[in-house]
């Protein structure tokens, strides 16, 4: 059996695929960017034939710039031996058409996020504090506030490294669309770097707060404040 975990929700993605991950008896976990058709090979006819139960846990498959010819055959190789295994993949965006079409009665669980966590997001600039905040309380109707928090993090560290000429070499950027990465270097340009910076030191320093307990203020807000000082 194959399963499939993706989506724009990779809060909520990750945590169904780990917790499958912490069910399962004897887990094989790989990096989709490393796994080879001859991993596969060796865990179901190699050493471990006789393991009854055999589950494969496979993250980023489809994000690490593998070649064509080498997703086909594990795929199909995968599919050839469900009888065999179980087999669990985790994406950290939403596949496409064409790539979900590869697999043949796979179970896909798809995990999106609410609109209003876009538009959210979509308008964050400088000197927009009260509309963010109405924005935000919003989302928060839909949206559970650490995931929204989450995303908070990731929006700035996605500007931050687009205003870097070197932000090709980050996996999250190579991951998005064009249409995406315009939009977002579009958004990067209200700010200057030393801007984004400081923002972002910011979320740390409220994400610190929360891991170590010593965050004076409720999450909700601490990120009020934080959107009133953009």
């Amino acid at each position: 059996m194959i399963t499939i975990f993706h989506g724009d929700d990779i809060v909520t993605s990750r945590k169904y695929f780990l917790r499958e991950k912490e069910k399962s008896n004897n887990p094989f976990s790989f990096d989709g960017e490393k796994i080879t058709l001859t991993d596969l090979v060796e865990i179901t006819e190699g050493s471990m034939l006789f393991v009854e139960e055999k589950n494969i846990f496979i993250e980023e498959f489809f994000g690490k710039n593998k070649k064509n010819k080498e997703v086909e055959q594990i795929i199909s190789y995968l599919q050839k031996k469900q009888k065999h295994i179980r087999a669990s993949i985790w994406e950290g965006n939403m596949l496409t058409k064409k790539q979900l079409g590869l697999f043949i009665d796979a179970i896909v669980n798809l995990y999106k996020l609410p609109q209003t966590m876009f538009v959210f997001l979509d308008a964050i600039k400088p000197n927009s504090g009260e509309k963010l905040i109405e924005l935000f309380n919003e989302t928060v109707k839909n949206t559970e506030l650490e995931l929204i928090f989450f995303m908070l993090i990731r929006q700035f560290r996605l500007l931050l490294a687009l205003s870097d000429t070197k932000s090709d070499s980050i996996d999250e950027i190579k991951r998005l669309a064009p249409w995406q990465k315009s939009k977002l270097q579009k958004q990067a340009s209200y700010f200057s770097k030393e801007e984004l910076l400081a923002i972002y030191k910011k979320l740390y320093e409220i994400d610190l707060g929360i891991k170590t307990g010593s965050l004076s203020l409720p999450l909700r807000h601490a990120v009020d404040f934080f959107l009133l000082e953009i």
